[in-house]
């Protein structure tokens, strides 16, 4: 049974927070990778924190499907569209504003107003802060939770298992393939191309992953192999990139990407450990931290990358000082500076709510 504190689920909690915290991880390796030579020791060390955090994207899909996917849980589509949806259109409106105006600060670029306005515009043509594209991507997956709700209703374990086949197949496995041997799969992707098979492409998976994940309960043996193939998914997203980048002479991210089979074996994994094995401590206290932090953590999301921007203003990278000790420093320093922000944007009046 699931620990829970005030109607929440602990694990969850506790997810949510190391997600957050992994995004982070992920943005401050992954920003100097291109600027140092593959296979260099500093290029060894931000490739082996950006591979190790790389199941944190689809873990925050997964977290988002176990709960609004669940038939036991009321969600009508009125408040689907003008509470759950209508945030995130919100924040994405908000955020991209702010952002698009930082970027002008960073850039050196005068404030006035016609910069301010065609700033502004661009937000409404979509052209947001790179990191926003995991609000365009929730909002995707929003507009199909009714038809994905009706279908976990009735779906059996098979339904289920048979589902994740498809999407495993079709959205991981084959355009990984595609991609590291184009030659030997043409004739396959010629299939794949005229299968047209979208029902299973994108998020969705993972989507509904983390309703079967809270749902059904895995046997011990499938937890091991589980646990096995997530171990040899962070080995090949760390080693398996550096082998490829090093024939290629450059950053092969092949096996970083949020659908390479790897990383799919890896959310899952993190996901399961994290279910069945990492608990909360019992102490009220520390469950209440926990609970504040996962709280906060969509607005923690979105202010993070305004640091990464005051970092890189002031010259601070994470070649300023020992990678191996820069990424986890200024990682945390962006997480308690991003979770102080959040919090305290969290209690304005009415407008806390839906921006954080």
């Amino acid at each position: 049974m699931a620990q829970k504190l005030d109607g929440r689920v602990a694990y969850a909690d506790l997810l949510r927070s190391f997600a957050t915290l992994a995004v982070i991880v992920l943005h401050l390796a992954g920003s100097q990778l291109g600027s140092v030579s593959v296979g260099s020791p500093a290029w060894d060390v931000f490739n082996l924190y950006d591979g190790l955090v790389r199941w944190c994207v689809p873990v925050f899909v997964m977290l988002s499907g176990m709960f609004l996917l669940d038939p036991k849980r009321s969600l009508p589509l009125p408040k689907l569209l003008f509470h759950n949806a209508l945030r995130i259109f919100i924040s994405l409106l908000f955020w991209g504003g702010v952002y698009a105006l930082a970027e002008l600060w960073e850039a050196g670029k005068p404030l006035n107003w016609d910069s301010v306005q065609s700033a502004l515009l661009g937000v409404l043509r979509g052209n947001t802060h790179y990191h926003l594209w995991f609000l365009f991507m929730i909002l995707g997956l929003y507009l199909i939770t009714p038809v994905l709700r009706a279908f976990v209703r009735g779906a059996g374990r098979g339904d289920f298992l048979w589902l994740f086949l498809l999407c495993f197949l079709f959205a991981s496995l084959l355009p990984t393939a595609f991609r590291l041997w184009p030659n030997a799969t043409a004739v396959l992707r010629v299939w794949y191309d005229r299968l047209s098979l979208q029902a299973v492409l994108g998020y969705a998976g993972f989507y509904v992953a983390g309703y079967y994940l809270k749902e059904f309960t895995i046997g011990r043996l499938t937890e091991a192999v589980i646990y096995i193939l997530g171990a040899l998914g962070a080995f090949a997203a760390v080693w398996g990139t550096r082998a490829l980048s090093l024939r290629a002479g450059g950053l092969d991210d092949t096996l970083y990407g949020y659908f390479a089979p790897n990383v799919v074996c890896f959310a899952v994994a993190v996901f399961v450990l994290f279910r069945y094995v990492l608990g909360v401590s019992e102490e009220r206290s520390r469950r209440q931290s926990l609970n504040t932090a996962a709280r906060v953590s969509f607005g923690m999301y979105l202010v993070h990358d305004l640091f990464l921007m005051l970092l890189r203003h002031f010259g601070i990278t994470t070649l300023s000082f020992a990678p191996a000790l820069a990424v986890p420093v200024l990682a945390a320093a962006v997480f308690f500076a991003s979770f102080l922000v959040s919090w305290l944007l969290s209690k304005l009046p009415f407008l806390g709510r839906w921006l954080t």
